[in-house]
């Protein structure tokens, strides 16, 4: 088995000199991410056979997201969105062309769904959040107040003046719709600025792929979201766009139960159906969308409404069963056969316990934010024995080859079995997580597939930053069967991470 088969990856691009000649090379892939991009992460994915021409690419996309978030952010006091926002009503508003598509987009997609999709949500979704705080549902008239107000018409717009009218004071929400528009517009932006084969323009899950290349793009399981968790599917997409929504990452907690972040406008309640929406569609708008509202329409209304873009889906409902579209077929990965692991008795004492499989250990982390340096660091994560043997590698993040001997205790390990391989580089589609926040698992099976003994690893997090600092975190941790949890303190590039062993969930 080749050691990245089963570690997770990324190849990124930084301190490049644009200005430096360079000879003609055979194409390479890129990989370069982000952290705190429109909340969430970015990554780009760019083939080319120059690394000033995808310098070119990366900072046009990075250029034109912070453009365009300056234009449609909700969050942001300064943007185009937030002024309109605050103008006086039934005024005329002369807006920007961006800001009008999104807004007509809006419109045509409320119709389109019946309603699924409306920005005037951000009513009822204020609602539940002051309910999470106080801890106790919203009363019903609370809830039939919240409906009132987003069924009323919020705005009117001229496009021969390209105007827009606020109608009332009701609080809008363009999320929907603002991060699709910008994935398309930086996939663009990228493909004009430099001369690259093939673009991946991910943004917190949802993506769109531009060039003459497939791109390897896996589908999170909404049960087992883990970054190192196997996906629910494994798909091969070119020139389209795919989007996830579910509730598995974002929502509020309000007693014992968990409710969605997404929320139904037509009766202002999370929705609890579905928790998990998969599209592939011809753009990033189509995509996000539909993912959106499949979450809240029936299945029923989900077909038909895909029939009609030629959409292929992938729903998960509550109770785990797995609804796909007639065409989806047409995009999954032809399975592999993998052998069936086989605990190497002889590797081990003959007195020595075997890891249970109903347990699972569970590392929880984030990455420190950086001012002025949204670069992830390089990373390494495995697990080591008493001996201080590595059993287990869990993950592996990077941009230039070149630059990982700065892992120095992973390499001195690994660095002769490394081998970078675009095949590795899968995309990943997934509901929207929170930026530089992590989660990992181990089985109990090492880079093998094998089934270890009980007893006492070592969890080692190792960062390091191209001439910058090396950190490493070891956590020493008695895995046997009793449950246990953890905490290690962080560093300048990682957060406090949390340790927990116990039965798999």
């Amino acid at each position: 088995m080749k050691i990245l088969a089963t570690i997770f990856t990324s190849l990124t691009l930084i301190s490049l000199q644009p200005n430096v000649e360079e000879k003609p090379l055979k194409s390479q892939l890129y990989v370069l991410n982000h952290e705190q991009v429109l909340g969430t992460s970015l990554e780009l994915k760019i083939i080319s056979t120059s690394e000033t021409e995808v310098y070119k690419a990366e900072q046009a996309a990075i250029e034109e997201i912070n453009r365009l978030s300056n234009i449609l952010s909700a969050y942001h006091g300064h943007s185009e969105f937030s002024r309109w926002m605050k103008s006086s009503l039934n005024v005329p508003v002369k807006v920007s062309k961006e800001l009008f598509e999104v807004l007509s987009l809006f419109e045509q997609w409320k119709r389109q769904t019946n309603g699924a999709l409306d920005p005037s949500v951000a009513v009822a979704s204020k609602l539940w959040r002051e309910a999470a705080l106080n801890q106790n549902l919203p009363t019903k008239s609370a809830v039939q107040k919240a409906i009132f107000q987003m069924q009323a018409k919020h705005y009117q717009l001229d496009l021969t003046n390209l105007t827009a009218t606020r109608l009332d004071l009701v609080p809008l929400v363009m999320n929907s719709f603002a991060k699709s528009y910008i994935i398309n517009k930086a996939c663009d932006a990228a493909l004009a600025a430099g001369k690259i084969e093939n673009i991946v323009v991910n943004i917190g899950g949802d993506l769109v792929t531009k060039g003459g290349e497939r791109d390897l793009v896996y589908v999170t399981n909404p049960l087992k979201n883990a970054e190192n968790d196997a996906p629910l599917a494994k798909l091969t997409v070119m020139n389209k766009a795919v989007a996830t929504s579910g509730n598995y990452r974002r929502g509020q907690q309000i007693g014992k139960n968990w409710y969605s972040h997404i929320i139904d406008p037509r009766t202002a309640k999370p929705v609890g159906q579905i928790i998990s929406a998969t599209v592939i569609a011809e753009n990033a708008i189509d995509a996000g969308a539909l993912a959106t509202a499949f979450n809240i329409l029936s299945l029923q209304e989900s077909k038909l409404l895909a029939e009609k873009s030629g959409a292929a889906y992938l729903i998960v409902t509550r109770e785990g069963k797995i609804v796909e579209s007639a065409n989806w077929d047409a995009y999954v990965l032809a399975a592999e056969v993998e052998e069936t692991p086989v605990v190497a008795r002889s590797t081990y004492a003959e007195n020595q316990k075997m890891w249970d499989p109903k347990f699972e250990l569970t590392i929880n982390f984030r990455l420190n934010a950086i001012e002025d340096n949204s670069h992830r660091p390089y990373a390494a994560i495995w697990v080591e024995n008493e001996k201080r043997e590595s059993v287990r590698n869990l993950a592996l993040w990077y941009r230039k080859t070149n630059w990982i001997p700065d892992l120095r205790n992973w390499y001195r390990i690994h660095g002769e079995r490394f081998k970078a391989d675009k095949d590795n580089y899968a995309s990943v589609t997934g509901a929207t997580r929170n930026p530089g926040s992590y989660t990992l698992k181990w089985d109990g099976k090492d880079d093998k597939g094998n089934y270890v003994p009980q007893g006492r690893y070592t969890v080692i997090i190792e960062t390091a930053k191209e001439h910058g600092t090396n950190e490493i975190i070891r956590q020493a941790l008695e895995l046997k069967k009793t449950p246990i949890k953890a905490v290690s303190a962080g560093n300048v590039e990682v957060a406090a991470v949390n340790f927990e062993f116990g039965k798999r969930k």
